[in-house]
């Protein structure tokens, strides 16, 4: 389970890393065209649209493998 938490925390970060990467790119020196920043837009949503994905399964399968059994709350427990 420590496994699939995190490779979804890798996946995270690579969309972060790839709508940045979208964001600051500037293009190939040539002029930029609403076209081009048009597509550079979209291609910025799309990664961080699947980061906000990944983000809701990972959380969703964290509270659905604690409700399972599957792992066991641990840390700091309250009035202790």
């Amino acid at each position: 389970m420590k496994f699939v938490i995190i490779l979804a925390f890798l996946a995270i970060l690579a969309s972060l890393g790839s709508a940045l990467f979208f964001m600051m790119r500037k293009g190939d020196g040539s002029a930029n065209t609403a076209a081009d920043d048009a597509e550079r837009s979209r291609k910025m949503f799309r990664a961080l649209a699947i980061r906000v994905a990944i983000s809701i399964v990972l959380f969703v399968c964290i509270l659905l493998s604690a409700k399972m059994g599957w792992i066991q709350p641990t840390g700091w427990q309250p009035g202790q």
